[in-house]
């Protein structure tokens, strides 16, 4: 599978949720929007109608977007154990510059970061992958669009 992403259980049930909710309550509001504006009359300069159509093309992509981050979803341990970052785990880092302490979970490309509790971060950021393979203490330094900063690790879960 090429187009793998991947994301937890929990991210995966939120997916679905959010599914359920663009076909079952979405599509059918927008639906009856099509059937109202239709009874007004004439289509060429009917705003309305136009509007629903559009907002129809939207659904029917968000509809047919989460289908495919669904069906390409590789689930990953959520109780990963590991002495280096990896994908799955939760690092805490601190900018060595700023002292700016920061966590995340690394996911997998194409995730959300859905988790409101620990942000995530995409294994495919710079900052992810400069942690990557690093353990507990060490610094890296990182090339980021704005510069290079310098990461050290503070804990791994």
């Amino acid at each position: 599978m090429k187009n793998q992403i991947f994301i937890t259980q929990e991210q995966l049930d939120k997916l679905s949720e959010e599914l359920q909710y663009y076909i079952h309550t979405k599509r059918p509001e927008v639906v009856e929007r099509i059937k109202e504006a239709k009874s007004y009359g004439d289509l060429s300069e009917n705003s309305e109608y136009d509007s629903a159509r559009e907002e129809q093309a939207f659904v029917e992509a968000k509809i047919k977007g989460l289908e495919a981050q669904i069906s390409n979803a590789q689930l990953i341990d959520e109780n990963v154990e590991s002495d280096v970052v990896t994908l799955g785990t939760t690092v805490t880092y601190e900018n060595v510059e700023t002292n700016e302490k920061s966590q995340y979970r690394i996911v997998g490309i194409g995730a959300n970061p859905l988790d409101e509790k620990t942000p995530s971060i995409s294994s495919s950021t710079p900052i992810a992958r400069g942690l990557s393979g690093k353990a507990v203490g060490e610094e890296v330094v990182i090339a980021i669009p704005t510069g290079n900063i310098t990461l050290k690790i503070l804990d791994i879960k």
